[in-house]
């Protein structure tokens, strides 16, 4: 299946999750993540502030703010993506199309061993990832290549093997929760 085929069909699959679904999901993976060695390690998270029916990232957020580590969340400017701090996850409004992003006047963040968490539609086992096609991530993560990634998924997201291309810059884990049925 191509990358488009493969948006399209995730999307419909997202679409789909009740918000219960979405709610389990993100619990479960939140639980995941605060375990994880790279969180554990990492000094700063580079986040992503949740949009439509993605992966509940608030709370893992919040908890990595509590416990004193640095959180940024990206913020679109052109056809690049940087990375701004917050101490707050109220400081944000409606920015590139219409996804949260911190407000103007937060400073850029400058950790380059943060863990960057990566949001996408498709994963496999060995970290390769389809995004939502504007290259974001991997024009950021190629100008600083030494940040550890972690991507949270659905279960449905996850395919044994994905296509890939030269640009496509792989995660160092991917974790996953299998969408409940019983919260159709």
């Amino acid at each position: 299946m191509d990358k488009k085929a493969l948006r399209s069909k995730i999307r419909r699959q997202k679409a789909a999750m009740t918000p219960a679904q979405i709610e389990a999901c993100s619990r479960e993976l939140t639980r995941k993540a605060l375990a994880s060695p790279l969180y554990e390690a990492a000094q700063s998270v580079y986040g992503y502030l949740p949009y439509n029916q993605e992966v509940r990232t608030l709370e893992l957020l919040q908890a990595a703010l509590d416990s004193g580590k640095g959180v940024a969340v990206p913020k679109v400017f052109g056809d690049t993506m940087r990375f701004i701090w917050l101490t707050s996850l109220q400081d944000v409004a409606p920015g590139y199309c219409g996804i949260p992003e911190p407000l103007a006047d937060s400073p850029e963040a400058d950790d380059p061993h943060a863990l960057v968490l990566m949001p996408g539609l498709a994963f496999d086992p060995a970290g390769h990832r389809v995004g939502y096609g504007g290259g974001f991530y991997d024009k950021f993560l190629a100008q600083e290549p030494e940040h550890p990634t972690l991507a949270l998924c659905y279960g449905f997201q996850l395919f044994p093997c994905l296509e890939t291309d030269p640009h496509d810059i792989p995660v160092d884990q991917v974790l996953w929760a299998q969408v409940p049925e019983e919260l159709v």
